[in-house]
């Protein structure tokens, strides 16, 4: 609690508010936050055992683990600081575990140092006082004989002098089992993800309908998916908006004449989303000359479809044919649902050509000519009107009737000039041109997105993957005046891999550093960080029994939090060896190397169940209703 309250006390202080991120990042520290009190507590226990008074007892296991604990959790603090310089929409939206990781741990080394043992020397008493088989094992571990010790700690020194017998063998096969490991991974393992799919509160109905559509069109057809959406089971609220606009921050297509927004139930209260979302499907699937899309809200930072592939030219006649090929090949395959592409949507607009020479004749002029083509279209203005009881002006607009707005009423239309009234078609061409929506443009080059989703339980990564193999054998089809990069979810884990990639092997070398420094030996810092490298082993082997793929935001982040933890164990055990070779110079090395194992397996275990516990809540989705 003191480290938590310090911890959201500085998170005050720079004004940053808790959400979803800090709550997840405390839950992450609140195993590796009792370390140090756990390594100090448990000396002290140790020594109160061997008949220290608990003032004195608990004095000095602060100070004898004064060092290893500072190490240990500077050596952690090191690890999440690179994250802090996470660039991009990605590092904003993590941004806040790195400041709270940080602010808790460093608040959790003053509670180890000075808080705790202040407690333990008022409320202290040794758990192992009254048990003559553990203070006879507390002796034997110190400076009696090792092999005498019995219970857990006797089975474990057993296997670990088994161990030392054989150490190259025990490093050639923990080295075999990585590698094996991995490659079991790369060949059955479920790839790699940008960010978990977590279970959305919101998603997103969006109702694609084609054709010149009038806004009461467009809202008799969205209120049609609207009624088939009322009485969906674990729906909460909906929200319909008719006509185009934005969705989430994400682009639409320009075909998209209304939203259904949906906030569902409580996720205990009703089947997954996914489920719901295939019921919405298939109540509207009858419906005629539209077409329905869904969106979940996505668990991180928001980047529209799966996959997006931009086609970039600063030849824009080249773009069109592109487009339908790609987008044909991409929807060959059954994986891909929901595809779409931002070429302007198919109609004309009718522009009319005057030939100014012959108009010229009769006396008229272009702005009469657009006078009169006005009263059939949106109405010419004439003027304005105020009433006395309004203070707005009324414009005063002369139109044809609302039968005679037409096509063919523009040609029959006789314009007034120098000689009298003479028909518009004298002088003036209809011609139908390709209407043209949005025209978009990067680094100064047309640009056209094709975006689409795939299904669930397919690996983004891997279709993304096979799309690109299939753009580079097929690169002379493409001409190369066409630009084709990879956007959204892509372009995000590029970086964010490139990232972690650097921010881990920084808070490695910076690790390096404090371990020289405290050990004062390049092999001890050698030995140490070797640890995280074959942690990886259960990282893998953890991914392939549940299941889950490689996210490299979350995966990543929790490789750094691992590799803290790791070094802080061992961090222990160096150092306990390290004192003891400087007390026991006579003692051979493997008998020290036992001894330390003896007297360090009980914290080692205690911090490394800790860890595990904190994570168990979250992990099994357990939430405790305590009102």
């Amino acid at each position: 609690p003191g480290a938590f309250l310090t911890g959201i006390l500085v998170l005050y202080a720079m004004g940053l508010t808790v959400n979803i991120v800090v709550l997840f990042s405390l839950i992450l520290s609140v195993g590796m936050l009792v370390d140090g009190a756990i390594v100090v507590t448990e000396l002290a226990d140790r020594k109160m055992a061997e008949g220290l008074p608990k003032q004195e007892a608990y004095a000095v296991a602060a100070k004898r683990m004064a060092w290893p604990i500072t190490t240990s959790t500077i050596t952690t603090l090191v690890a999440f600081a690179p994250l802090l310089f996470w660039p991009d929409i990605v590092g904003e939206f993590m941004k806040f575990m790195p400041i709270t990781l940080i602010a808790v741990l460093a608040s959790s080394l003053l509670m180890a140092l000075i808080f705790v043992p202040t407690l333990g020397a008022i409320f202290g008493k040794p758990g192992a006082a009254s048990d003559p088989e553990i203070l006879a094992n507390l002796a034997a571990a110190e400076t009696g004989d090792v092999s005498s010790i019995t219970g857990f700690t006797g089975r474990y020194i057993k296997t670990l002098n088994k161990a030392l017998a054989h150490p190259f063998l025990v490093l050639f096969v923990t080295v075999l089992i990585l590698i094996t490991v991995v490659m079991a991974y790369g060949k059955f393992g479920k790839g790699v993800e940008f960010f978990p799919e977590v279970e959305p509160e919101l998603a997103s109905i969006l109702v694609h309908a084609r054709g010149n559509l009038s806004i009461y069109e467009q809202e008799k057809l969205v209120s049609e998916v609207e009624q088939r959406i009322i009485g969906v089971d674990g729906i909460k609220t909906l929200y319909t908006r008719t006509g185009k606009s934005e969705q989430s921050g994400t682009e639409v297509a320009e075909d998209v004449i209304g939203q259904v927004q949906i906030e569902f139930k409580d996720w205990q209260l009703r089947p997954q989303a996914s489920a719901i979302l295939d019921t919405i499907k298939d109540r509207t699937s009858d419906l005629a000359g539209i077409r329905i899309e869904t969106r979940e809200q996505q668990g991180g930072p928001q980047s529209g479809k799966d996959i997006q592939i931009q086609l970039a030219s600063e030849f824009p006649q080249l773009l069109e044919p592109i487009t339908h090929y790609v987008r044909g090949v991409i929807e060959q395959d059954d994986d891909f649902i929901e595809v779409e592409d931002s070429l302007p949507l198919p109609g004309i607009d009718w522009e009319y050509k005057i030939d100014r020479g012959q108009a010229a004749k009769f006396g008229i002029d272009v702005t009469t000519i657009g006078f009169y083509i006005r009263m059939v279209t949106n109405g010419l203005e004439v003027g304005e009107y105020r009433p006395d009881d309004s203070d707005d002006e009324i414009d005063i607009v002369l139109r044809h009737q609302r039968h005679n707005s037409t096509l063919d009423q523009l040609e029959r239309v006789c314009v007034f000039g120098a000689q009298g009234y003479v028909p518009i078609s004298s002088f003036v061409t209809p011609m139908a041109k390709p209407a043209t929506g949005n025209i978009n443009r990067s680094d100064q080059r047309r640009i056209i997105t094709i975006q689409a989703n795939v299904r669930d339980g397919v690996n983004v990564a891997e279709k993304t993957a096979m799309v690109k193999h299939w753009l580079a054998e097929n690169k002379d089809k493409i001409d190369p005046r066409i630009r084709v990069t990879f956007k959204g979810q892509d372009e995000d884990q590029r970086e964010a891999q490139e990232f972690l990639m650097q921010a881990f092997f920084i808070a490695i070398f910076a690790m390096a550093i404090i371990l020289v420094t405290q050990f004062n030996s390049f092999y001890s810092a050698f030995l140490i960080l070797t640890a995280v490298i074959m942690s990886t082993i259960g990282v893998m082997m953890g991914l392939l029994i549940t299941g889950q793929a490689f996210g490299i935001v979350m995966t990543g982040v929790g490789i750094i939090a691992l590799a803290g933890v790791i070094v802080n164990n061992n961090i222990v055990l160096i150092d306990t060896f390290d004192y003891m070779r400087a007390t026991m110079k006579d003692a051979p090395v493997k008998e020290l190397i036992v001894r330390t194992g003896a007297q360090r397996l009980r914290p080692v275990l205690l911090t490394t169940v800790t860890t595990v516990l904190g994570l168990m809540p979250m992990v099994l989705q357990i939430n405790i209703d305590f009102l």
